[in-house]
């Protein structure tokens, strides 16, 4: 084989060890294997048949475990404290937390992604009095709908796991708590940092619109590279995610998992269902899985 085709070929290898979503851990004194596959919340159910080897794992695992447990997000005692970490302060509406000019670009934002924006009575009550950071959240999803069919929020991605896991009576565990994530998603800023990254959204539509595309093409592609690339784009201002936010959101994240998956699968044979963001990268979930004894390798 002439060198330029051997150097090809070994390309072309790399790139598909890392075109994978679902992973299998063995070795380092586990009896029997367990698996890890990365989830996008907004992803179609349907879209688990074009992952091969899932509905084996699936099978073969004797319990499934997510960042959090599904079903108990649903309870009406869970489902209070979100909403009430989503609302800003008794008395204070969004309005009341920009200039007018601010709120101008928010508006116009709101319609572009809407159709409506806060001077609409209906809009401003349902919206007005949730925190700029729990805003922004809801504006990404819309904003990924007006692109994408097929998200059921009764039918999620990552949920599906743990409902077939229900369905045939294995346990269901999870890596955080609810309160936690809570904490994260909904009051792990400041305020003004809350402030000044609804404005960003606003004045960098079209930027944020192609990081969003680029996460789920990669993401559809079962391209991890590709996610990570995606999640790291930068427009090199204050809009740019910090180091200490990176810190809070994945990496402490990755670390706490780590300290908690060895004694998990050592109990039973576990599928990890997590975000796909948490598995790439030297920091990710597979390189520490690595570095701590056990053999990683895609499910072909």
């Amino acid at each position: 084989m002439k060198r330029t085709n051997l150097l090809m070929l070994l390309m072309l290898v790399a790139i598909a060890a890392q075109a994978q979503l679902l992973w299998k851990i063995s070795g380092n004194g586990l009896q029997k294997p367990s698996y890890i596959i990365g989830t996008y919340h907004l992803a179609p159910v349907s879209f688990t048949d074009s992952i091969k080897g899932l509905k084996e794992a699936l099978e073969a695992s004797e319990q499934v475990y997510g960042e959090i447990v599904m079903a108990d997000m649903m309870k009406p005692e869970n489902m209070t404290k979100m909403q009430s970490a989503m609302m800003l302060p008794e008395g204070q509406t969004i309005d009341k937390l920009y200039t007018e000019e601010e709120m101008a670009r928010i508006n116009t934002m709101l319609k572009s992604i809407m159709g409506v924006d806060m001077t609409n009575p209906m809009v401003a009550q349902q919206l007005g009095k949730i925190t700029p950071q729990a805003l922004q959240t809801q504006l990404a999803v819309l904003m990924y709908l007006k692109k994408h069919t097929g998200f059921d929020p009764n039918q999620t991605f990552d949920g599906y796991f743990q409902q077939e896991a229900t369905a045939k009576g294995k346990p269901v565990g999870a890596l955080e708590t609810i309160d936690f994530q809570i904490e994260i998603l909904y009051k792990g800023m400041s305020m003004e940092r809350q402030k000044q990254l609804l404005l960003c959204l606003a004045d960098n539509m079209e930027f944020n619109e192609e990081l969003t595309e680029n996460v789920v093409k990669a993401f559809f592609s079962q391209d991890l590279d590709g996610i990570e690339e995606a999640m790291n784009a930068k427009l090199n201002n204050t809009c740019d995610g910090t180091p200490e936010e990176k810190e809070i959101l994945i990496y402490k994240r990755n670390d706490n998992w780590i300290k908690q998956m060895p004694e998990i699968m050592k109990q039973k044979a576990t599928l990890f269902a997590v975000g796909a963001g948490h598995l790439p990268g030297e920091r990710g979930v597979l390189a520490q899985l690595k570095k701590a004894g056990y053999t990683v390798e895609g499910v072909k």
